[in-house]
């Protein structure tokens, strides 16, 4: 089994890649779900998340209000490191899991993991291949503030804590520009796909 660590900028179309991977056949592994399912009311990293940041932070679920979260979080960099050193540690985890589990079962010749924070968090040797995906600047910032309702003001603060995509780009392997019609992404990821799989569309 193969296995590809896929990652890019917010907003510029990981998730749409992944599933057109996962439409040729990968079994797909998101880190952002591993994320939501490891901060669940009564989890570890959900109690750490309330000790460390104070019960302001639950809605009255008492799931973790992302939004408020992310308010304080990016503001801070500190915070943001702290945020990530509760979280990251069950999440890749449980993608190990995941993957080694999948690598004894057979099922999959190639697994992609979508992980946003692929290289910040030293993971791309877990992988066999890397692949980013890109998009212009402005088409990102336009995704984020839609997807998200974020000020433009908002989107590039939280870019700039992000690894430049220059440099995503020159540490993998593919590069997936998803800046322009869904087709031409398509093309491109089965493109790369026929190179992972020895030429199997």
């Amino acid at each position: 089994m193969i296995r590809i660590g896929l990652t890019g900028g917010m907003g510029t179309g990981k998730a749409t890649v992944a599933k057109m991977c996962a439409r040729r056949g990968a079994l797909v592994v998101d880190a952002d779900e591993l994320a939501r399912e490891a901060v669940r009311p009564g989890r570890r990293a959900w109690k750490r998340i309330v000790e460390v940041f104070g019960r302001s932070m639950l809605k009255a679920d008492r799931s973790i209000d992302r939004r408020a979260l992310a308010a304080v979080v990016f503001s801070d960099q500190r915070k943001l490191k702290r945020l990530n050193a509760i979280v990251h540690p069950p999440v890749i985890r449980e993608m190990r899991v995941r993957l080694a589990r999948a690598a004894r079962e057979g099922k999959y010749a190639v697994a992609v993991a979508n992980v946003p924070l692929l290289f910040e968090a030293g993971l791309e040797g877990e992988f066999d291949r890397t692949i980013v995906v890109t998009c212009p600047r402005e088409e990102q910032v336009a995704r984020c503030a839609e997807r998200d309702g974020l000020s433009r003001r908002e989107i590039e603060r939280r870019l700039r804590l992000q690894m430049p995509i220059a440099e995503k780009i020159r540490r993998s392997d593919y590069v997936i520009d998803n800046g322009g019609t869904l087709n031409n992404t398509e093309r491109q990821v089965g493109d790369v796909w026929k190179i992972l799989t020895g030429g199997r569309a």
